[in-house]
């Protein structure tokens, strides 16, 4: 596995060539085979393809478009142009997964302490899954992107996708157009700190 880890990139630019839906279906199997807090499995996947997929990039448009208006996120406006080229990104990739958290609450919504550790945990786990989707698609042979910038557009997507629970992230699958280099990591000396 450590050759998937370090060999997984970040994919920005795509072929046009389909993905079986064997290999999208295997992607979403490690997914779903992620650890989870209490077992909670908070993840439920929705893969959109050919004319959904264009009504999903339609409402991300729509959504940042929206959020240059009346921002959800003002305090990261200046990562919205990152944003906008996600979505030439996500245009580009044939496959596009949006993962929802159905157990997940409006970000908006002030949370008790208890509702706050049951988030934190959620949002463990679900990165825990969207990692494992990202190992499978590399070990397949796939590129992929894992995307947040969807909460730039989060209630124009929720509203897209019709309740199934609270957006967490998206994953462009494709195979890759090129083969960026390795971006730069803290060396692990850096990182540790050993206790005896």
């Amino acid at each position: 596995m450590l050759s998937e880890i370090e060999t997984r990139r970040s994919i920005r630019a795509y072929m046009p060539r389909p993905v079986s839906r064997a290999d999208i279906e295997t992607v979403l199997q490690a997914g779903s085979l992620a650890p989870s807090s209490k077992n909670r499995q908070p993840w439920r996947f929705t893969v959109a393809l050919g004319a959904a997929k264009a009504e999903a990039l339609a409402a991300m448009a729509q959504g940042l478009e929206e959020e240059r208006r009346h921002p959800l996120l003002p305090e990261s406006a200046r990562f919205l142009s990152g944003a906008e080229r996600t979505l030439g990104v996500m245009e580009q990739a044939p496959v596009l997964i949006l993962v929802t958290n159905p157990l997940g609450r409006d970000p908006r919504r002030a949370l008790s302490t208890d509702e706050r550790v049951s988030e934190l945990c959620n949002a463990q786990s679900l990165g825990a899954c969207l990692e494992n989707m990202a190992l499978q698609a590399t070990a397949l042979g796939l590129g992929s992107l894992w995307i947040c910038d969807t909460y730039f557009a989060y209630d124009a997507l929720t509203a897209w996708l019709g309740g199934q629970g609270a957006l967490a992230a998206a994953m462009a699958l494709g195979y890759a157009a090129g083969d960026p280099p390795a971006r730069p990591r803290k060396p692990l000396a850096e990182l540790v700190e050993w206790r005896t």
